[in-house]
C-alpha cells in the first residue's frame, strides 16, 4: 500500500490520502468493500488505533460508510 512513509505527515493521513485515491481511479467503486482495521494492520504495520482513525475520519468526510458487521463501503458521490 504505501512504500515509504512521509516523515512530515502522520501516517493515517498518507493511508487515507491512498485510500481516497483508489476511490477516485475507480479501484473502490461505490458501493465496494474498502480494507477493514484488520486489513489496514496487516498491509502498513501501523497499530489498530491508527487504522481505526483512517476509517474514522473517511467517515467523517463521507467518503465511505459502514455497515455494522459487515464492514466498510465507498459512498456514493453526488
Amino acid at each position: 500500500m504505501i512504500d515509504e512513509w512521509a516523515e512530515d505527515r502522520p501516517k493515517w493521513e498518507q493511508i487515507a490520502d491512498v485510500i481516497r485515491q483508489r476511490i477516485a481511479d475507480g479501484t473502490y467503486p461505490p458501493r465496494s468493500r474498502v480494507p477493514s482495521v484488520q486489513q489496514l494492520v496487516n498491509e502498513t504495520g501501523v497499530a489498530v488505533d491508527t487504522a481505526q482513525k483512517v476509517l474514522a475520519n473517511l467517515r467523517e468526510e463521507g467518503v465511505i460508510y459502514t455497515v455494522r458487521g459487515l464492514g466498510s463501503f465507498v459512498a456514493e458521490r453526488e
